[in-house]
């Protein structure tokens, strides 16, 4: 089963590749590997969650929040790729989450977005990473994810 009939099975979409909101492109391409731009989470059009893991953010909308920033992640390397989303492999993901003094689950939230990858990919998606905590993430988003992507 290829990427795009996953997608339909498990009931998600790609959003509509975000444009750049600074001085940035959203993906760089070197030979085949290409390295998407952090991404973070929308819904509607609007940031969401707002706040800190270990705050104001649970961690199962953390979570929610990281499989959003996968599928922005793949829509960029859909177009990266020619349209062919089965032609990615996610060599790894770096995930920065908005966290609360004496929060130390970031693996768990990042676990959205990897467990995300490899539904989606299947054994394509699976990858190493990096879930690092931070005090603050633009707009006060509760997570940002960054990817590096092989194209086959």
């Amino acid at each position: 089963m290829g990427a795009e009939a996953r997608l339909k099975e498990l009931g998600l979409s790609l959003p509509e590749p975000a444009a750049p909101v600074a001085n940035y492109i959203p993906f760089a391409r070197t030979g085949n590997i290409v390295f998407v731009s952090g991404q973070v989470p929308r819904v509607d059009g609007k940031l969401w969650p707002i706040g800190q893991l270990g705050g104001e953010v649970s961690l199962e909308d953390g979570k929610k929040a990281a499989e959003i920033c996968m599928l922005a992640i793949l829509a960029h390397a859909k177009v990266a790729a020619g349209g062919d989303l089965d032609r990615v492999r996610v060599l790894k993901l770096v995930g920065f989450v908005n966290s609360a003094p004496g929060f130390g689950d970031q693996p768990a939230v990042v676990n959205g977005a990897s467990d995300c990858a490899v539904a989606v990919l299947g054994e394509k998606g699976r990858h190493a990473r990096s879930a690092v905590g931070v005090a603050a993430l633009p707009g006060n988003v509760a997570v940002e994810v960054e990817a590096m992507l092989e194209l086959g």
